[in-house]
């Protein structure tokens, strides 16, 4: 951040009075900008003994699979994010279902929350976001061509623990490549 969103001054980096962490602070209006994590939502959407997962058809990691997920947008909750973004990238219709999993990205500052989510019928299709959509079985997972850690994680257990036939809710952190 170089200038203020309030004024327009320049904004330099310091630890406000009576905070205990660096934000940057207009010394002209006295505004402090304060930056916090973006949340992620998605599901898994469930149809019979398959997932659908959508290819990517946007950076980052264009062309891998996912569980539709995004942003969250001002004034939604997290189950009309979960919704939105099914309908965005696989103009799928779900009825959101229990809260699956929230992963912690510290290193780049992201809250993942995944729910579990039905199909409502099989009138899917690629949205604006996608190459590609299609139900997956277990064993037609394409794992090697899962665009992140943070749904590869989630699905193994998914899988694990519907064969287990108890699905539970999971929460963890997944550090920066490699930690």
């Amino acid at each position: 951040m170089k200038y203020c969103s309030s004024c327009g001054a320049q904004v330099e980096l310091g630890i406000p009075e009576g905070d205990t962490l660096q934000r940057y602070i207009c010394r002209a209006c006295g505004v402090i900008h304060y930056q916090n994590p973006k949340i992620v939502v998605g599901c898994i959407p469930e149809w019979e003994d398959k997932i659908l997962l959508c290819r990517r058809a946007i950076e980052p990691r264009l062309g891998l699979w996912t569980v539709p997920s995004g942003f969250m947008e001002n004034a939604e909750t997290l189950v009309q994010g979960a919704e939105r973004e099914t309908m965005e990238e696989a103009n799928a219709s779900v009825r959101i279902g229990p809260l699956f999993a929230i992963y912690n990205l510290p290193h780049i500052n992201q809250v993942h929350v995944l729910f579990r989510a039905q199909l409502l019928d099989l009138g899917f299709s690629p949205g604006i976001e996608s190459l590609e959509v299609r139900l997956f079985t277990e064993p037609e997972i394409p794992w090697e061509t899962l665009a992140f850690r943070v749904i590869r994680e989630p699905l193994k257990r998914y899988f694990v623990e519907r064969r287990e036939g108890v699905l539970r809710f999971h929460m963890g952190t997944i550090g920066a490549l490699g930690t």
